[in-house]
């Protein structure tokens, strides 16, 4: 088929209906249009316009990048420019990026893609990747493969089944979510990774009834530490790349963990 085919774009949008799993009647109603006109649109019998392309994409919850993707495929412009982070009319943004990393010290803190590739990160994110190979901290930097990789922080983390089981849950429902064959390809990699021989037959223990939420625990050179992370993202993004970054802080999840960045922090 051609880009502008219309049953291109009408596939591409009953797949997105089917991984949010609604029936055509759901999202004709959140659209504001009829079951008919919509299933017209899906099987190529309408071309929808773009102003029906960008409402059922609000609807179906589409990354911009694959809003953009079915503006093409029904054979119109993108409406989302994707601005590289250094660039002058992405100034304000990247500085308030590198603001949340400055100010979350000593919490490790890092910025990441929509393929968990780090972008940037503080200075304290040291206390979590000194042990690690520079092959793996380089400039193409993964943090699931951080996490997951043998020769990275599965090597130094206390309760590595249950990090791995919630990273590799994290990943499939991201990857089922955007219908990223990045991701999918990404978590087939990872979930091969063998498990480092401190981590025994890999089953988690079960969750601490106590606590707030499930840590990473870590021995480093300072002591063991357990921390929980945050995720901070852009809100109403209207560029590609903006709308693809996350921040990630560590917080301490206990008082030896808080004294230890307290330290840091002197």
């Amino acid at each position: 088929m051609d880009d502008d085919d219309p049953r291109r774009v009408g596939g591409l949008l009953r797949q997105w209906r089917r991984r949010r799993k609604l029936s055509q009647l759901d999202l004709a109603l959140l659209a504001d249009t009829s079951t008919r006109h919509l299933s017209c649109v899906e099987t190529g019998r309408a071309r929808p316009s773009r102003s029906m392309v960008l409402r059922l994409a609000e609807h179906l919850d589409v990354p911009l990048r694959d809003r953009n993707g079915l503006l093409l495929a029904a054979g119109y412009a993108p409406a989302y420019r994707e601005s590289p982070l250094d660039s002058e009319r992405m100034t304000m943004a990247h500085a308030a990026l590198r603001a949340m990393l400055a100010n979350h010290e000593p919490n490790p803190s890092v910025v990441i893609d929509r393929g968990w590739n780090v972008v940037d990160r503080n200075a304290a994110m040291s206390v979590l990747l000194g042990p690690v190979p520079s092959w793996l901290t380089g400039p193409d930097a993964n943090v699931m493969r951080l996490i997951l990789h043998p020769d990275g922080l599965a090597g130094h983390c206390l309760n590595f089944a249950e990090v791995r089981g919630h990273a590799l849950a994290r990943l499939a429902q991201q990857a089922a979510a955007t219908g990223s064959r990045e991701l999918r390809e990404l978590h087939d990699e990872v979930s091969a990774y063998p498990a480092p021989p401190e981590a025994g037959d890999g089953v988690p223990a079960p969750t601490d009834p106590g606590g707030f939420t499930a840590p990473l625990r870590v021995r480093t050179p300072l002591g063991d530490l357990s921390l929980f992370s945050m995720i901070a993202t852009f809100g109403a993004p209207a560029d590609v790349t903006l709308s693809e970054l996350a921040v990630e802080t560590f917080f301490p999840a206990d008082e030896a963990t808080a004294r230890v960045l307290r330290e840091l922090a002197r």
